[in-house]
Formats: structure tokens, C-alpha cells, sequence
């Protein structure tokens, strides 16, 4: 926006519900009543999701009304879809004759960080009704208003689909593996069963040597690299490592890389399989795996590693002590692990590349469409 433009504080533009929390015996989760929003966490990409209801609401957003999480954290918004209750950790902000809802939405996502910096209190951060009424909010015409929020929705409509796409290759992903290899919680189709130290499989342990931001030496791999069964190198560090150390845990394609130590247990056995060209080392929290690749394929064991079954297989060997739980490269080797026909592992594997270069593809076009979004709000709302 054009500093020429008029400004309106939001209170002179907008009616704000602040939440109040109804007694706690007027809660449900079986439908009776209105749906009850308490914060954040019942928020969607656009509208929320009820997971409890309330008899007796203290305070109701009507359906098109903006809700804004005024309490850990400040600032993310969504839209009423139907009269709602809500709590002290939402407001509702009821759109004006003068300025359409959905200028209003897009304008307090622009605004959301400088919202957030408002937020005080010595437990978590939270905002108050005058912190609210107090936004400053450029107001052009409202036909201008409705063209801008129309090409914002047009634009925030395609970063949803392309999320949802990359989701659904996940979905596919899962399908294929139950149609190729059956439910193996139950091994309907009588796959014979090996542990991984049977299968040959070749352990060891990472550096300990410190790592650094600097990029000298080898890049290695620690326990934030490896994230939802995939490499992530956006925080990635250095470490000068001896030749003849190095050597030894060189990653090579098709390794996998197992997380052995957290304070989350769950954190603890997640893993991804090795596919970069550069050398890498990794750290000594990380255990690498080396298949027999005659026996078993890598993919289709990370696969099975993340299903239930397969984590019920390794969670026996996970021990947690003071707070830490481990799993060390013994546990790892007693792993029962299901053995299809290698050429049926193999198979599925050559499905799981064809739909992770899809998503690649898809990611860099969402990354693209991101940008796009957040440029027209700058456009839009900027100075």
C-alpha cells in the first residue's frame, strides 16, 4: 500500500469478541452444543477443526467471523465456518460495512510478526483488546480491497493445493507398499522372517569430532539432518576429520542412517536412506546401516521401519536411562524384519524414486508459489 493511502484503526473498522473460557464441566467431545476453540491448535489452513464442544458458551463467534490465537502463539488467524464458542486464547474480529473480511484476513496475516513482537507475560506470550484495536489498517476503496483480496485467495488456494499433492504422494506411497507387500502386522502372505544381523547388515558408529558452521573439512550428518525419512541439509555442519577416520564412515547411496540417542523416545530408530553424490560423514548420535543389497533393498527396509509394525519390531531394543532413551547397534541388529522377493523390493523401490522426483519437482513449484504468495502481500500491505 501506498503511504497516501487513509489508515483506520482496526477497532473503528471491526467489531472484537475477545475469548472467555466457559466452566469446565460444560465441556464435551460428543458433539452437544458449540463447537469450542481454544488457541492455535484447533486451527486448519483456513478454517478450524471442533474437537470439543461447549453447553454453555461465554462468549460466540459468528460464522465468517476472523479468529486470531491472542495467546501462545500471537497472531495466526482463521475463519469461523460456523457460530462458535471461544476461548481466552482466541479473539474473534467481525468484519465492518467499510472493509471485506477477507482484505481484513489477508491484511492480519500480512501483519502477524509484528503482531507477535507484541505479545507479553512472563508464562507465555499473549495480547490484550487494545493491542488489537490499535492495528493500524491501510483502507483503500473497498472495490480495491475486494480485487486484492480476490488475488490473494487465488494464490493462497494454490500453495493449499500444491501442500495437499505433496501430502497425497505420501498417501500413494503407503498404498503401494500395503498392495505389494500385504499388512505385515498380521504377514498375510507368509514373507520368511530375518533379523538384520542374519541379513549381513554392516554397523557402525559416527565421528566425535566437534562440528562447526565453517565449512571446512566434510560435511556430516547429525540428528536434526535426518528428518521424516529424508536428508535434510538446511542445518548442516563441518568437521576437519583424520583421512584414515574419514575413510571409514564415508557415507555411500543406498546406506541408512538411523538415529540412536534422544530424549524423545520417539525421535529415537528414525532414519532415512543416503542418496547425495557428495562425501559425507555423520556423528557419532547416528548409527549407519550397509545392507547386503542381494538380500534387501534399502528402500523397501526404511519403508517397513516406518510402518507400525515395524516400529513395534525395533521397540523392544530401545532402553531409556535418566531421561535418554537409546538404541545401539546390537538392538538394531536383532530387528525382525519381513523378506518379499528382492525383485518385488525392488520393484517398490523403483516406485518410491519415480513419486519422490514428482514431489521433488512439486516442492520446488510450492517453494516458487510460496514466494509468490508472500510478494503479493508485501505488495498488497507494504510500505
Amino acid at each position: 500500500m501506498k503511504d497516501e493511502l487513509n489508515y483506520e484503526l482496526l477497532a473503528d473498522v471491526a467489531q472484537i469478541i475477545m475469548g472467555q473460557s466457559p466452566p469446565s464441566s460444560t465441556y464435551n467431545t460428543v458433539g452437544e452444543g458449540l463447537p469450542f476453540y481454544q488457541g492455535k491448535t484447533d486451527f486448519g489452513d483456513m478454517y478450524p477443526t471442533p474437537r470439543v464442544y461447549c453447553t454453555e458458551p461465554s462468549r460466540i463467534a459468528e460464522t465468517g467471523d476472523i479468529l486470531i490465537s491472542v495467546r501462545a502463539p500471537v497472531g495466526p488467524t482463521n475463519v469461523s465456518s460456523e457460530r462458535s464458542c471461544i476461548g481466552r486464547g482466541i479473539s474473534a474480529i467481525r468484519a465492518g460495512k467499510n472493509i471485506d473480511r477477507d482484505f481484513l484476513l489477508y491484511f492480519l496475516r500480512f501483519y502477524e510478526p509484528e503482531l507477535a513482537k507484541a505479545g507479553t507475560g512472563s508464562t507465555f506470550a499473549a495480547i490484550a483488546r487494545e493491542d488489537l484495536e490499535t492495528i493500524k489498517i491501510p483502507l483503500p476503496p473497498l472495490t480495491e480491497q475486494k480485487r486484492i483480496a480476490s488475488l490473494l485467495a487465488r494464490a493462497d488456494r494454490l500453495r493449499t493445493l500444491r501442500r495437499t499433492a505433496h501430502d497425497l504422494g505420501e498417501s500413494l506411497l503407503q498404498s503401494v507398499f500395503l498392495e505389494m507387500f500385504g499388512d505385515l502386522s498380521a504377514n498375510p502372505k507368509g514373507w520368511d522372517i530375518s533379523t538384520l544381523e542374519d541379513l549381513e547388515t554392516d554397523f557402525i558408529y559416527g565421528t566425535s569430532q566437534k562440528c562447526f558452521s565453517e565449512p571446512k573439512g566434510y560435511p556430516v550428518l547429525r540428528i536434526p539432518n535426518v528428518l521424516h525419512s529424508k536428508i535434510d541439509l538446511d542445518d548442516l555442519k563441518y568437521a576437519e576429520v583424520p583421512e584414515k577416520e574419514a575413510k571409514n564412515i564415508l557415507l555411500k547411496h543406498g546406506d541408512i542412517i538411523f538415529v540412536r540417542t534422544n530424549g524423545n523416545p520417539d525421535y529415537v530408530g528414525r532414519c532415512a536412506v543416503f542418496n547425495l553424490e557428495k562425501n559425507f560423514l555423520f556423528a557419532s548420535y547416528l548409527i549407519r546401516a550397509r545392507v547386503d543389497l542381494s538380500k534387501i533393498n534399502p528402500v523397501f527396509l526404511l519403508s517397513f521401519l516406518q510402518t507400525a509394525k515395524g516400529r513395534e519390531a525395533m521397540s523392544p531394543y530401545i532402553r531409556t536411562t535418566a531421561g535418554q532413551s537409546n538404541i545401539g547397534i546390537e538392538g538394531l541388529g536383532q530387528i525382525p524384519v519381513p523378506l518379499p522377493p528382492l525383485n518385488l523390493q525392488e520393484e517398490f523401490a523403483g516406485v518410491v524414486a519415480r513419486v519422490e522426483s514428482l514431489r521433488g519437482r512439486m516442492s520446488e513449484a510450492g517453494r516458487q508459489v510460496e514466494g509468490l504468495f508472500e510478494s503479493l502481500l508485501s505488495e498488497s500491505f507494504g510500505n
